[in-house]
């Protein structure tokens, strides 16, 4: 049976983060794991994996977390900005932005992809306001077999950077 592996590493940062040195810990952040946790559920008859590191601060916008995981009406799943659905049995990703049309990116059963996102909002805390940035890194695969260090040992067939 195939494994679905979604990894999710988020670098969030503020105003106060930007020198030389804040810049390049955060470049030298891997940006992928070993895969820590176990298939949890299924979706799209397949056992599934949601495997997050690094930061996801709660704040009074996102208290809870910023991923969110929500199935659609349509049966496709939707993990943050990405859209998972099958057709005749190929797994696909999509990268949607709110009020946006879907951007197609790849076939998950030809290998795995890599994404990226950048963004930012707005944060009150204490009665100031300040933006937290945050870059987002994806990476999803359909595997036949679990690996727990599957995304360590090969190179993403596709590396795909959402527009700014």
């Amino acid at each position: 049976m195939s494994t679905l592996i979604f990894q999710i590493h988020i670098k969030q940062w503020d105003k106060g983060q930007r020198s030389d040195a804040d810049v390049a810990a955060r470049a030298a952040q891997p940006d992928r794991y070993s895969i820590v946790n176990k298939p949890g559920y299924f979706i799209l008859n397949k056992a599934c994996i949601v495997d997050q590191h690094g930061d996801d601060v709660a704040t009074n916008v996102y208290p809870n977390g910023r991923i969110k995981t929500v199935l659609m009406a349509d049966g496709s799943v939707k993990i943050d900005r990405f859209m998972i659905s099958s057709n005749d049995d190929v797994v696909v990703l999509s990268y949607r932005e709110k009020d946006k049309q879907p951007v197609r990116v790849a076939e998950l059963n030809q290998g795995w992809v890599q994404a990226h996102y950048h963004w930012r909002y707005a944060v009150e805390e204490g009665g100031q306001f300040y933006w937290l940035y945050e870059t987002l890194t994806f990476n999803a695969a359909c595997v036949a077999e679990y690996d727990a260090d599957y995304f360590l040992h090969s190179s993403p067939r596709l590396i795909f950077d959402a527009p700014d």
